[in-house]
């Protein structure tokens, strides 16, 4: 049987695991391991876990990491066949990690898969970040099955079935661990936002399967970190956005595809500019520069990438337009998108 470890990183989250950790606990078969992995927090969450849930292992990191170094150094510490990374603010539904691991047993051409994702505060709804799987457009903005643009299904069965995406969200995702490791884990450049998708995009490069499980379920508080209305979360988006595009895109029409995003995203920031939204506008401009200063480090990622890349692109890559089909066409659900 397969070794699995839970591995929930945390900074600062004492109340959140204090929310969550039972339900991970409870709905989760002995058999597995859950692992704290602690980004040097100072709101007492290490005593309160060694006082409340001794039976939770921790791993204790010296500093703040971020999302991607945070895991990165728990996941290396770690021996076991598969890891799932965990948000600290997901509680995962009865019987939500059995149908993961046989997935992942039963087809070793599975490099990751993820359960749904619903809104811990309307079951019935999925969550913004992960839903029921991702895929990217033609110009490399993400969306879901469930969720597109800011639209989001109510979760009727539509996706109960498994199916193969290029993404699924870091918040409830199963990777096997040594292809994690392999593959240079989480970018730490990103820090946090979107690094889940440059991971999941790289494997799925090189051949390896990406699979959204319908059978398996779990509850996403969101936003416990940066919420929508903080810029920073804008900054991020849009800056690791941008950086994943132009490492990971397989053609040689890579530098159109990242013209015509900058073109879109500066539409995006007249529109917050309009909207009286100056320092989300301001977050564009910062995430451009970001990227424009370490065009040359990005670029070298992009070389050492080259020889594990398909020669073209996945087909997980829609060759549509998001904002078309949602501003022009006024498609709001998935099922509409996929309609030709």
């Amino acid at each position: 049987m397969s070794s699995v470890a839970v591995v929930i990183l945390n900074w600062n989250g004492k109340g959140l695991m204090q929310r969550y950790l039972p339900q991970v606990i409870q709905n989760t078969p002995k058999t597995v391991d859950i692992v704290v992995a602690d980004n040097a927090s100072t709101d007492g969450s290490l005593e309160m876990l060694a006082s409340d849930f001794q039976e939770v292992k921790t791993i204790i990191l010296d500093k703040n990491y971020g999302f991607a170094g945070g895991y990165n150094r728990a996941v290396a510490q770690l021996q076991h066949d598969y890891v799932v990374l965990l948000n600290s603010d997901v509680a995962p539904d009865a019987g939500w990690i059995e149908p993961l691991i046989a997935l992942m047993d039963a087809d070793d051409t599975i490099a990751a898969c993820a359960p749904k994702i619903l809104d811990d505060k309307d079951h019935t709804r999925f969550e913004y970040a992960g839903a029921a799987g991702g895929f990217l457009d033609r110009y490399c903005y993400p969306f879901c099955r469930g969720r597109v643009m800011d639209d989001i299904e109510t979760d009727s069965g539509q996706y109960n079935e498994n199916t193969d995406t290029l993404w699924v969200s870091g918040a409830a995702l199963m990777i096997r661990r040594k292809e994690y490791l392999e593959n240079g884990g989480l970018d730490e450049d990103f820090f946090a936002h979107m690094e889940e998708i440059d991971l999941c995009w790289r494997l799925r490069n090189k051949g390896r399967r990406i699979v959204a499980c319908g059978e398996s379920r779990v509850f996403h508080l969101g936003g416990a970190t940066l919420s929508s209305t903080n810029p920073q979360k804008t900054y991020l988006n849009f800056r690791n956005n941008l950086s994943m595009l132009i490492k990971n895109y397989n053609t040689g029409s890579w530098w159109l595809v990242l013209w015509c995003r900058l073109m879109l995203d500066g539409v995006a920031g007249m529109k917050y500019l309009f909207t009286l939204k100056p320092k989300f506008c301001w977050a564009i401009i910062r995430a451009h520069w970001n990227v424009f200063f370490h065009f040359r480090g990005i670029l070298r990622k992009r070389k050492i990438l080259k020889n594990s890349r398909l020669r073209q692109l996945p087909p997980e890559i829609r060759r549509y337009s998001m904002l078309w089909r949602s501003i022009v066409d006024g498609r709001k659900t998935f099922g509409e998108f996929e309609k030709k």
